[in-house]
């Protein structure tokens, strides 16, 4: 798949301010669990097709899309060592479909929720408020971690306090000045 011609389909879907309404958004839909796996990727198929004048095949698009990207291991360690600390944890994801390393969880997660799963999608306001629910903690005691900081405005004018994820080493040193801990 052509990383760049997916990644302009992206930006056409979500917009210049990444939020369009979900009736209009495939992504937010999909997200939100409103939008079938298969649906969405035969809709990316053919705007990938014409954006490239390439036939994209939909069967199992996603699933090679997502072969295209790298877990983050030093992260799931970080996570993991977070929880050993005693620090509760939880995974807040908007989800495309269940491509998820769960067998890589064990022992990672006290909450894990998936927007899919529950019907809304961050930044709502709702889905953060599920997961504070489940963590059995107020907003003003918890952390969020998000690579989109749109996502981390929303968690922050909640109560939550915001790591914008740009790389390890910058998130790590602040969440290690955030719980006053050696998370290295």
């Amino acid at each position: 798949m052509e990383i760049a011609a997916y990644a302009e389909v992206m930006r056409r879907w979500l917009g210049p301010e990444g939020e369009l309404e979900a009736r209009l958004n495939p992504i937010h839909a999909l997200e939100r669990g409103e939008m079938e796996v298969p649906d969405f990727e035969r809709l990316l198929a053919r705007e990938l097709t014409a954006r490239t004048g390439v036939e994209h095949d939909p069967t199992d698009l996603l699933a090679r899309m997502f072969e295209e990207f790298e877990h983050a291991h030093d992260m799931n360690a970080l996570v993991r060592r977070a929880r050993r600390l005693g620090i509760r944890t939880a995974l807040l994801s908007n989800s495309w479909g269940d491509y998820y390393p769960r067998d890589l969880w064990d022992g990672m997660f006290d909450v894990v929720v998936i927007s899919g799963e529950v019907g809304m999608r961050k930044p709502e306001p709702g889905i953060f408020a599920l997961t504070l629910d489940r963590l059995g903690l107020p907003a003003q005691r918890c952390v969020f971690v998000d690579d989109l900081g749109h996502n981390i405005e929303a968690a922050a004018a909640l109560g939550l306090a915001g790591v914008h994820h740009t790389g390890y080493d910058a998130t790590l040193r602040e969440l290690e000045a955030l719980f006053g801990v050696d998370l290295g």
